[in-house]
């Protein structure tokens, strides 16, 4: 069995053929298309930041709930004439939530009317409070958002984030002295 060979020409890859108003389109596409990619890129990251924010707040809301359960008395700062006296710093609540950030995070807890710390206890701090009574500790952080787009999609460049925890109170204070201990 013989086959018959044909003589062609070899096969040349054909050059698209562009109009001349086609040049240039697909640099402008990308330009577009890149700008449209970072605002995205930037919205994301800022989104990243908020979420990390939100996550150091929970963890510092966790710690003056644990420090709360074994001392509800340190709601506040103490001095000399107060019930809570010997919970001054760094013996109280919002001591511990102030300082549970890490040292130049993205939460910046140095500056105080950046955030809050409220405490819900069962009662009052000379009330009876007895043990397995919950305390909870809210902390309030204002987030400033970097990117402005995000801030016109969220109503606002600040979003107030809020973190809450609560703990079984596991020790109940002496507070028929001064200091409570």
């Amino acid at each position: 069995m013989q086959f018959k060979q044909h003589h062609r020409q070899p096969l040349r890859p054909r050059r698209p053929t562009r109009r001349r108003s086609e040049r240039g389109q697909g640099l402008v596409e990308f330009a577009l298309m890149l700008m449209f990619l970072t605002v995205l890129l930037m919205g994301v990251l800022d989104l990243g930041r908020a979420y990390f924010s939100y996550l150091a707040l929970k963890d510092a809301a966790q710690e003056g709930a644990y420090f709360g359960s074994a001392f509800p008395q340190c709601q506040t700062p103490g001095d000399n004439q107060s019930p809570n006296y010997g919970c001054s710093n760094p013996n109280n609540i919002p001591y511990r939530v102030g300082h549970s950030a890490p040292q130049g995070s993205l939460v910046n807890f140095d500056d105080p009317t950046a955030y809050h710390v409220a405490v819900d206890p069962p009662c009052p701090p000379t009330c009876g409070m007895q043990a397995g009574q919950l305390i909870t500790v809210t902390v309030s952080y204002q987030y400033k958002m970097l990117t402005p787009f995000v801030g016109a999609i969220a109503s606002g460049q600040t979003l107030t984030l809020t973190a809450r925890s609560s703990a079984v109170i596991v020790r109940v204070p002496n507070c028929q002295g001064s200091p409570c201990t």
